[in-house]
């Protein structure tokens, strides 16, 4: 059976940049994104200073997150091996872009689709090489099948000490490297300054500039300085939208579960706001989780397919018909109550619980499969996504109960602050925690003294410290409390978000 693999011998390569023009020209790439590319990293102090190269692409792992993480089976892998995506499937979500630890992954402007290396495909299935391999003039990119002895892939692992890309990930790459200096290979190694050799950087390359890691700044003192001369640029793939997803979906969640208990806890008193107003809010934020969703795909028009062709092992996918299962006993729990139907609201709201629960907690599991995003990896995340939402359902609850005129109960103002106090504590935890990999350690170093520190930190004393103290400070304070919590959720959301994509990872 063929397994298709890479050997860059980087002992050979001149840095003369033709594997990136015979890529564009072969694969007809836009201006802007790169398949192939050369990495310049110049290493030492002048007047002792050497430049390394390293050849980066993608590495066609032999087990790809970007391959489980697509929804609709966009990004897909051959019985060879072959990583390769289809143009005509995708709904432009980005999440393989945030699965790839090797930032190999990009959006095609023209296309508005995803795309990256696939081995020139089109020419492997006609028994021809990759167009880098034939026009490499000093022979450092081999091509062939791993399996098959005779093939110069096969000879040179066995033959020369090989090494990959963040080994640490466990994605199993079948790029192996030959001679590559280690500052050119590990993201974190080396400096990424402003300018580069060439050029300044681009204004929406958003890596951080310098290493973010106590390891990594021991390591700068130990070693030769090493800065990046050259590189492409690489843009955040998630932002605001995404952050704001996470939110609504939180206060749907909570909402929902709430409102499937107040239904028991106090039936009387709370009707208008359980019964009627609680799911009626929910299912409008649910509505704009929905909205945002679709907003951030970059083919939006064609996202029904992620319910009518979905790939099962996407949390994405699965993602979505928890919340259309959610959305339904929404509708039905509003119906019921309409009716007068409390025998049946019995029956459904365990239903409306379960569904919420998994609304809230889902997107834990999807930032799980962001494999090139090692902050997200925390298993914080899904008790943190958890308290959100029953603490935000509540600060809505709250807000609704003395604007109706309804009664606040004890059980309601003590969810808000298990709510508040559980998510802030969770987020300390996990900012100053320890980190399995370098990558979550840079990115938590981003959170509490890096480029998101100004937000970390205000969410920390706009969404827990003010509303602890206000909370107790009769009903205006209680609103007070709870719209600075609910601004404080977002702050911190956005805040991770963005610092999970600040660490260089290419």
């Amino acid at each position: 059976m063929t397994r298709w693999a890479w050997v860059i011998d980087q002992t050979r390569c001149i840095g003369c940049h033709a594997c990136t023009t015979a890529c564009k020209s072969e694969n007809e790439v836009p201006v802007g994104v790169f398949r192939t590319w050369v990495k310049n990293v110049e290493v030492g102090t002048f007047p002792d200073v050497k430049r390394h190269f390293a050849v980066l692409r993608c590495n066609h792992c032999a087990e790809p997150p970007c391959v489980d993480v697509c929804p609709v089976t966009a990004m897909y892998q051959r019985p060879d091996g072959l990583v390769d995506f289809d143009h005509d499937l995708c709904i432009g979500c980005k999440a393989c872009m945030q699965a790839c630890p090797y930032d190999a992954i990009y959006i095609d402007p023209d296309s508005n689709t995803a795309a990256k290396c696939n081995f020139c495909s089109h020419r492997v299935d006609e028994g021809l090489l990759p167009a880098c391999v034939v026009v490499c003039p000093a022979e450092a990119l081999l091509f062939g099948d791993l399996d098959d002895p005779t093939s110069k892939v096969r000879q040179a692992v066995g033959a020369q000490s090989t090494t990959v890309r963040r080994p640490e990930q466990g994605t199993r790459p079948q790029a192996y490297y030959v001679g590559a200096h280690a500052a050119t290979l590990d993201p974190l190694a080396s400096r990424h300054d402003a300018a580069y050799m060439w050029a300044d950087r681009p204004a929406h390359d958003h890596r951080e500039l310098v290493p973010l890691t106590r390891r990594a700044t021991r390591r700068a003192a130990a070693e030769p300085p090493a800065r990046v001369a050259y590189d492409v640029p690489r843009q955040r793939t998630w932002s605001w939208k995404v952050s704001s997803y996470i939110w609504t979906k939180g206060i749907a969640a909570g909402l929902g579960v709430l409102a499937a208990m107040w239904h028991f806890v106090v039936p009387a008193d709370g009707a208008r706001i359980g019964g009627m107003l609680a799911p009626w809010i929910a299912l409008a934020f649910l509505t704009l989780t929905g909205a945002l969703l679709v907003a951030d795909l970059k083919r939006p028009e064609r996202f029904w397919t992620i319910l009518t062709r979905p790939q099962w092992k996407s949390w994405l996918a699965r993602g979505a018909f928890i919340i259309s299962v959610y959305g339904a006993s929404l509708v039905a729990w509003i119906v019921l109550d309409a009716i007068g139907r409390n025998d049946a609201l019995a029956v459904l709201a365990p239903i409306v619980v379960v569904f919420g629960l998994l609304t809230a907690a889902y997107t834990a599991w999807l930032f799980a499969q962001c494999e090139g995003r090692d902050l997200w990896q925390t298993r914080l995340l899904l008790p943190h996504l958890v308290l959100h939402a029953l603490g935000s359902g509540a600060a809505v609850m709250v807000i609704v109960a003395v604007m109706s005129g309804s009664p606040m109960g004890s059980w309601l103002r003590a969810a808000f602050l298990i709510g508040v106090l559980g998510t802030g504590v969770i987020a300390l935890a996990d900012a100053f925690g320890r980190h399995r990999t370098a990558n979550g350690a840079a990115a938590a170093r981003a959170l509490t003294r890096g480029a998101q520190a100004r937000l970390f930190w205000a969410a920390l004393v706009i969404g827990v410290v003010l509303p602890v103290i206000l909370a107790f400070a009769g009903t205006i304070g209680a609103v007070a409390a709870a719209v600075l919590a609910l601004a404080g959720w977002w702050l911190y959301g956005h805040a991770f978000v963005l610092a999970g994509q600040g660490p260089p990872i290419s």
